[in-house]
């Protein structure tokens, strides 16, 4: 850092008169240049910087404490947002106005003594402003000669790599736990299964953002499967599947929690780094206690506390257009912070917990989550060994959860999907499901087998009959919702026939029933009218 002279160097002689005074010193010389080293001087002897502490007051002496503690410099913005701002203003206008006299913010009695200054320093993120300590006087400030009592400043020191941040849960935030699952494995089975049938609009009930996870895994693109992806996905373990979602997450530099999070909208060609955020989001969370429950809110305001700016450049809370979907309202500015960077990092602990790694809790059950547990392995282990498929000579058949997600995904091919419940999938074999399914090139004697193979043999002998019948003949029978035209005689039906009306007809049923063609039923009513003959409407309803 800028040294207490470097830092004065573009400083006037009215502004080194100003720190003079501050610090009840004479000062002798009329040049920039001798009035700078002469400044200097005082302004690093002990004694002098003991006694000027002892009078400054006691939020400044904090402001500087915590600068010291963090190594002597703060991000400009985030040091201004909780001590004030330094007002503008040029060399006549300060001396007229004297502003240090009346200083409106913390900031501005540190700024005008000469105890920090501000410049642009390289980080990660690119260059950024801070507010520091100039080195030499930090080294006095900080260092194991300063009279501690003195100006309560504390020895400088950086966040300790394993202080979490926030508090423990207190009994009401912990009270309703909810532990983390591997469902996202189940889930990810389904969504993947209506891919693969054309039927996306079947897992719509799932996370919206599964879609753009599976999309980093490399199982989908463009809305289509990645055959051989997809395949040993399926089939490995469960554990093992988790981790590579969770690694997945954790690495990717497309995943954008940001845009994800419901209730906002983002707009525009800005760019985040959202890699660059979950690992800075994840390396706090790692430093909770395993097995911990830790709460959230402390979380979230200690992490605006000490890091607002984690994911904006240069604490720039104005370029990223965000709206509010409820009403419409665009989210700039800091006052936004809870509802934008903090519904982020909740958004991230909740992802956590989607991929097994964290527990959740609650006040009560169906309440916002208050309180997480870091934990790892949410697996719940392979398949029982008498977990198996259930069929009923009517088509039906229930899946156990922990069944292999293959096979499931399979059978979700052949099948029409009912609600699963509990721990179990359920599943309906039909003429239609099975039309779809030989237009995917697949064969009921497919099914057949694979029922036979999962279900020990037990398969119902009706259903075996069933699907044979259904790969020799097809479909042997149809179920319609037909409007049928009866008459009181014969003769009406035969003049019915010959009529204009005639088209409209379909199979004769019975010498006074015919079957009305979808959508004619207006027409053939007018036709009979014509022939004199009133008729009325029954309705199902």
């Amino acid at each position: 850092m800028p040294t207490l002279e470097q830092s004065l160097q573009r400083a006037d002689i009215g502004h080194l008169r100003i720190i003079a005074e501050l610090w009840g010193l004479e000062l002798e010389s009329a040049g920039v240049e001798s009035a700078l080293e002469e400044i200097c001087a005082s302004l690093l002897d002990l004694e002098t910087v003991s006694e000027t502490l002892e009078v400054l007051p006691a939020d400044a002496r904090s402001a500087l404490n915590e600068l010291a503690a963090a190594d002597g410099k703060i991000e400009w913005t985030i040091f201004t947002r909780k001590y004030g701002e330094i007002r503008e203003m040029g060399s006549g206008k300060r001396d007229r106005e004297r502003p240090h006299l009346k200083p409106v913010s913390i900031a501005e009695v540190l700024y005008y003594h000469g105890l920090i200054a501000k410049a642009f320093f390289d980080t990660e993120k690119g260059a950024q402003e801070f507010a520091y300590i100039p080195e030499d006087l930090l080294e006095i400030i900080g260092g194991e000669g300063h009279d501690k009592d003195a100006a309560a400043i504390t020895p400088k020191r950086g966040r300790s790599q394993n202080e979490p941040l926030g508090r423990p849960a207190t009994p009401i935030e912990k009270a309703f736990e909810i532990p983390a699952t591997d469902h996202i494995l189940d889930n990810a089975t389904t969504y993947l299964a209506a891919l693969r049938i054309g039927e996306e609009k079947g897992a719509l009930h799932l996370k919206p953002d599964l879609q753009k996870l599976l999309e980093t895994a490399g199982l989908i693109k463009d809305k289509g499967l990645h055959p051989e992806a997809v395949k040993k996905f399926l089939e490995v373990p469960r554990a093992e599947a988790l981790d590579m979602l969770y690694n997945v997450w954790l690495g990717s530099t497309t995943f954008d929690e940001l845009r994800l999070i419901p209730g906002i909208v983002c707009e525009g060609e800005w760019k985040n780094q959202p890699q660059v955020t979950r690992d800075f989001l994840t390396n706090l969370i790692s430093d909770i206690p395993q097995g911990k429950w830790w709460s959230i809110p402390a979380f979230v305001k200690a992490v605006k506390e000490k890091y607002p700016d984690f994911q904006r450049p240069a604490g720039d809370y104005d370029s990223w257009f965000i709206r509010r979907e409820s009403d419409g309202t665009y989210l700039r500015g800091f006052a936004y912070w809870d509802s934008v960077d903090g519904a982020l990092v909740k958004y991230v602990i909740q992802t956590l917990h989607w991929l097994g790694q964290a527990d959740l809790a609650s006040p009560e059950e169906d309440k916002e989550a208050t309180a997480f547990r870091p934990a790892h392995g949410a697996g719940d282990g392979s398949r029982s060994k008498d977990n198996k498929i259930i069929t009923t000579s009517t088509g039906r058949i229930t899946v156990p959860r922990l069944f292999s997600r293959a096979v499931r995904y399979q059978l979700a091919r052949f099948c029409e999907w009912d609600e699963p419940k509990s721990d179990e999938y359920f599943y309906r074999i039909s003429a239609e499901s099975l039309k779809r399914a030989s237009e995917q090139g697949l064969k009921a004697e497919q099914l057949l087998a694979m029922l036979v193979k999962y279900t020990n043999g037990s398969v119902p002998p009706a259903l075996v009959k069933a699907l044979k019948r259904w790969d020799a003949n097809g479909p042997e029978a149809r179920v319609e919702s037909l409007h049928v035209l009866r008459v009181s005689r014969s003769e009406i039906m035969e003049e019915m026939r010959k009529s204009k009306a005639g088209k409209f007809l379909g199979e004769l049923l019975s010498p006074t029933a015919v079957v009305v063609k979808s959508g004619a039923i207006h027409k053939v009513l007018a036709e009979l009218a014509e022939l004199g003959v009133l008729a009325e409407v029954i309705s199902d309803k």
